[in-house]
């Protein structure tokens, strides 16, 4: 076997805390060959990023490396270096950084700079590495956002990141770890933050990219599907240890150590059967209350529990001239949206970012107000206009309907213990007295698994996952009949996701609670749905039941969704041709059937037992099968 281009030895790094040195690294050993692909797997917490700081001497201040090894045998120059005795500041660490050893980062808004152009901060390890001059240097840059799937390179070189998609500012992101053409990329969860087509098109670029540059990649990541379709070799990391490394055959067909076996279980995939549960790494224990009981009345009831009809919302984008003469863009953001969830059941809303799931969630809460339509809410007394009521009744009515927010790390206040954040829907609403919502509280923290003996904590104390359960805790504190849930796990590791996952199912069974699920995660929605809608720029395109809408998608672009989801099994790779050809969210490449622009007129399709698909008005059943 060849030399190394990296061997990561016995890697030992400490962080110094106002209660004393906690180590994060307990020797961290692994290799990286010339031109292949490692994935480092693992939860948050569990050391794939401060390793990845290591290697790029990026360790925060009050972090250091107590031993070990980071040894970068450069193929340019055939140069030994041992990065971890390098200072900081060393001039060779600087040429190593950025030039020879690249990263990129997780979140791309958060790692480009809003103040200067995408040309000037993909240029920039160019001007610092090499000699070259400003028209050299920018010709380059030019040729490598063309390489990495820019439409218009050159206009791109004036772009500021806030006025790009996330894809394109992910694709500037690779553009500047690439310019300087490095031996070695690390890629720190590149895709999380990324829709699943995106995802897909982003991965197919790194490998062509890699194979073309003749680089090798370390990809952290805790998404399995994703290893399974980039990696040769997966070294595993738990509490800052290496439990388990090997090819990537060998560990997804015969994982040795119990929480890698774990991680495969907290899964979702597609095709469980109704019965099958997610198994994840730490499971938990919830108790349902004498308050939490779900009414008799309720369970007797039947029908639709909230009625949507043709919704429309437009936003006014304003001129960017410097004195507003640039005319301004109407923007359709939701467009003759209507379904109805039925009583108990949990629908799921799934779309790319940017396609109108959450403005349709506001709207539902009267947090935006539509251009037209209308939402019934049928609390057994008759439907309700929940446009027509004023602000006390609709004050009233929120206590039937809640949100669970995206992020769990923003949607509590850090100021508020978490006893305040739970009780505070109930002193809003004047509910009870404190020693009554005390009680309340207490009894809530244990419906989702959590230890009353925390109220007294604030949210920093918590993992992401906890965080998210308080959230839910919050969230059911009225009794509500429907809790809209919008994104709830897509910013949660695999394991934590699963325990998330069940918790919802298991409490939507317990207290016959009604969902409305929004998610572009496919595997989740099919894991916790029994309907699913697919909404594309503003607009549902296809309606089902979970199977039917998995097992027979009839519209191209629930195709393309659904192909462009990484399996976590060697035997499913994702087929980026198909993705492609599938013509994607764009409805220029989709058959003339489902083509429909601003004065198309169309219709729904019925294709059988609740399966309905939009096309034009002149459309067949039989044309839309084919």
């Amino acid at each position: 076997m060849s030399e190394p281009l990296l061997s990561v030895r016995d890697l030992r790094v400490v962080f110094q805390m106002a209660t004393g040195e906690i180590e994060a690294l307990h020797g961290v050993d692994f290799d990286i060959q010339p031109g292949s692909t490692v994935a480092l797997v693992g939860e948050s917490g569990s050391g794939k990023s401060v390793t990845a700081q290591a290697v790029m001497g990026i360790l925060p201040a009050n972090a250091r490396i107590t031993s070990g090894q980071l040894i970068f045998n450069d193929p340019l120059s055939g140069a030994s270096t041992d990065i971890a005795s390098l200072p900081a500041d060393s001039s060779q660490l600087q040429d190593i950084r950025g030039g020879r050893i690249s990263i990129i980062f997780q979140e791309p808004m958060v790692s480009l700079s809003p103040l200067h152009t995408v040309g000037d901060q993909v240029s920039e390890a160019l001007f610092l590495h090499h000699d070259v001059t400003r028209a050299q240097g920018m010709e380059q840059t030019e040729a490598m956002l063309e390489m990495v799937g820019f439409p218009n390179p050159a206009r791109a070189l004036r772009t500021y990141p806030f006025e790009l998609s996330g894809g394109l500012r992910q694709r500037a992101m690779i553009a500047m770890a690439l310019v300087c053409r490095p031996s070695l990329l690390i890629a720190d969860e590149p895709t999380t933050a990324l829709d699943v087509t995106v995802q897909a098109q982003i991965l197919n670029l790194i490998r062509d990219l890699q194979s073309e540059l003749k680089m090798a990649l370390l990809l952290i990541t805790h998404d399995l599907g994703v290893v399974a379709n980039m990696a040769q070799t997966v070294v595993v990391m738990y509490h800052g240890r290496i439990v388990e490394s090997g090819t990537a055959v060998d560990l997804f067909k015969d994982p040795g150590h119990p929480y890698l076996s774990a991680l495969f279980k907290a899964v979702p995939r597609f095709g469980m059967a109704a019965s099958e549960r997610l198994v994840p790494v730490r499971t938990i224990e919830h108790e349902l209350g004498e308050h939490f009981q779900s009414p008799a009345s309720q369970a007797l009831q039947t029908g639709p529990l909230l009625d949507v009809r043709h919704l429309c919302k437009t936003f006014t984008i304003r001129g960017t001239g410097l004195f507003g003469r640039n005319e301004s863009t109407r923007v359709k953001a939701v467009d003759d949206v209507s379904f109805s969830i039925q009583r108990g059941e949990c629908l799921g809303l799934v779309g790319e970012s940017g396609c109108g799931k959450t403005t349709v969630s506001k709207i539902l809460m009267r947090a935006l107000s539509p251009d037209s339509g209308s939402v019934e809410f049928h609390d057994g007394q008759g439907p309700v206009n929940l446009f027509g009521l004023d602000d006390d009744a609709m004050m009233a009515m929120r206590r039937k309907m809640q949100l669970i927010f995206q992020d769990p790390f923003s949607s509590l206040s850090p100021r508020m213990t978490v006893f305040d954040i739970v009780r505070e829907p109930l002193v809003i609403h004047q509910r009870g007295d404190t020693a009554s919502q005390r009680e309340l509280v207490q009894e809530l923290m244990r419906l989702v698994g959590l230890d009353p003996r925390f109220l007294s904590r604030y949210p920093h104390s918590f993992s992401g996952g906890q965080r998210q359960r308080i959230s839910i805790a919050r969230a059911l504190a009225l009794q509500p009949q429907l809790l809209i849930c919008d994104e709830p796990v897509s910013a949660l590791d695999v394991s934590i996701q699963a325990q998330v996952l069940n918790l919802l199912k298991d409490l939507k069974a317990e207290l016959g609670l009604t969902y409305l699920f929004i998610s572009h995660n496919l595997a989740v929605i099919d894991y916790i749905a029994d309907r699913v809608a697919v909404m594309h720029r503003g607009r549902l395109v296809e309606m089902a039941s979970r199977d039917q809408l998995f097992s027979n998608p009839a519209h191209p672009y629930t195709r393309s969704l659904l192909q462009a989801v990484p399996h976590p099994d060697l035997a499913k790779p994702l087929d980026f041709e198909a993705i492609t050809a599938s013509g994607g969210s764009d409805p220029t490449q989709w058959p003339t059937a489902f083509q429909l622009d601003a004065d198309s007129d169309s219709q729904w399709l019925d294709l059988g037992q609740g399966h309905r698909v939009r096309a034009r008005t002149n459309a067949n059943p039989g044309e839309i099968m084919q």
